[in-house]
This record gives structure tokens, C-alpha cells and sequence, in this order.
């Protein structure tokens, strides 16, 4: 199956936004596990060191890319269980994400922010946001891995009339 983008971009008066959305089948307590603890975050990211609450400084180390991947962080902003906020230096620069969780239904709606400046190319950077929130949903689920080629550069024409 060839996955579809469903992502949006919002202009605002920095930049735009690029919103994704996905619905984890499991309650909300889990879903904020996976997408902040290491042992599960690993699994479909990568692994975190460091001081991870409000102001803290941690080293991404992402498992996912061609080639092994660390950078730095800074936790901006924390509601445990519901939300975080923080910046993360990259070959791209310094990008700007936010993580919502929420009850939905019987799972979990997670919400993911990237705060983009007017020069990020959004075409690659969405495709490579929709990769990894599936990569979410497979490692939930247990199933086997997407496949990059499946979303780069099939989405970008997507993304790039969005944004």
C-alpha cells in the first residue's frame, strides 16, 4: 500500500506550520511513552540522553537515517502526559517542534507541530514527518517497518503546493 499524505501547512507570521496528525491505538498514558521514552521511542526514532524536562538540554540520537545522526536539543516546554516543546539543531538548522497528546476515542490523537521558517523546504521535510509517524504507528503495532522510497519524493509535490 502506498501511503498519502495528510498533513497541512498553515502560514503564520514567522513562517508556517506543518501539522500531522495520527491516531494511536493505545490509551493516552502509552502513547505519551512512545514518543518520550527512550527504550520505546527507540524503536521508531532513536534514543535521548540528557536532562529531559522543562529547560533541560538532551542529545537525539536518531536510528532511522542512513547514517547515525545525534544532535542537540533543548526542552522549551513540558506538560507530562500532554505536551512538549522544544528545539532541535540539525544540518538544516535549528527546527521548532511541539507534541500534543489527547484522548481520542479508544486511543490517543498525538498532534505534531513543526514550526518551519519560510526557506525549510516543507516538500522533504513533510515527507520525512509522515516516514516517521508511521514508523510510530508500525512500532506500535509491531509490523514491519515503511520503506523511505515509499514517501520521498512522492510526497513533496504534496507538501510543496501547501506550503
Amino acid at each position: 500500500m502506498t501511503p498519502e499524505p495528510s498533513g497541512e501547512v498553515e502560514r503564520t507570521d514567522s513562517g508556517r506550520d506543518l501539522i500531522l496528525t495520527r491516531t494511536l491505538p493505545v490509551d493516552p498514558g502509552e502513547g505519551w511513552a512512545w514518543i518520550t521514552e527512550s527504550p520505546k521511542l527507540e524503536k521508531w526514532f532513536g534514543t535521548w540522553t540528557g536532562a529531559g524536562e522543562a529547560g533541560g538540554e538532551i542529545q537525539v540520537t536518531m536510528n532511522a537515517e542512513a547514517e547515525e545522526s545525534t544532535s542537540q536539543a533543548k526542552i522549551l516546554a513540558c506538560e507530562p502526559g500532554r505536551s512538549y516543546e522544544l528545539t532541535v539543531g540539525t544540518g538544516m538548522g535549528e527546527w521548532h517542534l511541539e507534541l500534543l497528546v489527547e484522548p481520542s476515542g479508544a486511543g490517543t490523537g498525538l498532534t505534531f507541530t513543526h514550526h518551519l521558517d519560510n526557506e525549510t523546504p516543507v516538500g522533504s521535510v513533510g515527507s520525512g514527518w509522515e516516514y516517521y509517524l508511521d514508523r510510530l504507528l508500525a512500532a506500535i503495532g509491531e509490523t514491519g517497518m515503511p520503506d523511505f522510497d515509499d514517501y520521498y519524493p512522492s510526497m513533496e509535490p504534496y507538501y510543496e503546493e501547501r506550503g
